[in-house]
């Protein structure tokens, strides 16, 4: 047996929390592919779409746009590679857990796993502004209006409004504001969508308990929305009947009222579709699946995240509704609205919709 002296015990003693720091070098030792050594390229294409979710070539996209920021944010020797940190966030996000397997298959520990998909969500809610974003443009707006009349006939959509749910654990402080309706706790996100299921903003970090009206009127949408002069979004019952804002007409009567609410439903099914198809490929966020275990911050951040990669794969040429769940949508509660809160203005241009194009 090796004796050491009390002086050198001591200085064993102060290095080795510091060795463990790199677990992985404990693990697997210098020799082992991971790390900086790691070559994506001994991965197959198979391996790649059944455990991470994605192609190859978006893979290597998406490593080459967050670079800069993960090598910036493992600076320290040995740093873990860009294409080790993207592979073990979209292994998280698309599987929603640190499974040893898919450790073993990058060559990292669940440790570092972890800290690979803080990196990733970090750099991609980075970037959220650059891939989720209303365009103001004009021509672009008139090629929202046509790919949205071509759906069921409703003219002038900008997008289809919906507020979803995202289960988490309890957060410490047991704060009930993140209980919502149906009694779990969760973070709301709300969503607008194009017809083709591009997010055009994605707000995540709402307290669950909040009623969706809340979310919406104190959200940076809807300060947004008074400018629009041309257009409407489309909400569910649940909302209330704005300039800005067409929704359902509650009890309707005549052939063109019962028109266009068939018109409506079925164009505002595009933002139940994405968000389906969202939680069928990022299973993190699949509340079937058990919940985010993480506080509602750290939640609100991974949900963002998985919004930005789902725009940055349909603006790559990746079908948004490839992986899109069958569920039948959730029937919303309709709005109680008092009746000082009723917009006059936003019924007579409802009106004059109706018996425009629907009569």
């Amino acid at each position: 047996m090796v004796q050491v002296s009390q002086r050198e015990a001591e200085v064993l003693g102060m290095a080795i929390p510091i060795a463990i720091l790199d677990c992985d070098l404990l693990l697997h030792g210098r020799g082992h592919k991971t790390l900086d050594r790691f070559d994506l390229d001994s991965v197959s294409d198979t391996i790649l779409l059944t455990q991470f979710g994605f192609p190859r070539e978006f893979i290597l996209y998406l490593v080459e746009l967050l670079r800069d920021d993960l090598c910036r944010r493992t600076l320290r020797s040995r740093a873990i590679s860009p294409e080790v940190q993207v592979l073990a966030a979209l292994g998280f996000y698309t599987s929603g857990s640190f499974q040893t397997s898919m450790g073993d298959t990058i060559g990292i520990s669940q440790a570092s796993m972890s800290r690979c998909v803080s990196n990733v969500t970090k750099a991609l809610v980075e970037k959220a502004p650059q891939f989720i974003t209303f365009n103001r443009d004009p021509s672009s707006r008139e090629l929202t209006f046509q790919e949205f009349q071509r759906v069921a006939g409703f003219p002038g959509v900008l997008g289809v409004l919906d507020c979803v749910q995202v289960a988490i654990k309890a957060p410490n402080s047991e704060d009930s504001s993140y209980v919502n309706k149906k009694g779990f706790h969760s973070v709301a996100c709300q969503l607008v969508c194009d017809a083709r299921g591009l997010l055009l903003s994605a707000e995540t970090h709402w307290p669950g308990g909040l009623k969706d009206t809340d979310v919406l009127e104190r959200s940076a949408l809807h300060k947004q929305l008074q400018d629009f002069e041309k257009g409407w979004l489309l909400g569910d019952c649940r909302y209330p009947l704005r300039k800005w804002l067409m929704t359902p007409v509650y009890s309707p009567e005549s052939p063109a009222e019962f028109r266009y609410n068939l018109a409506h439903t079925a164009t505002h099914e595009i933002v139940d579709r994405t968000f389906r198809a969202i939680q069928t490929r990022f299973r993190c966020l699949d509340g079937t699946k058990g919940y985010l275990q993480y506080a509602p911050e750290r939640s609100s951040s991974i949900l963002l995240a998985c919004c930005v990669l789902h725009n940055a794969s349909l603006q790559s040429g990746l079908d948004a509704w490839t992986l899109e769940r069958t569920d039948p949508p959730e029937q919303p509660e309709s709005l109680e609205q008092r009746p000082e809160d009723r917009d006059s203005l936003a019924e007579d241009l409802r009106r004059q919709l109706i018996l425009k194009h629907f009569s």
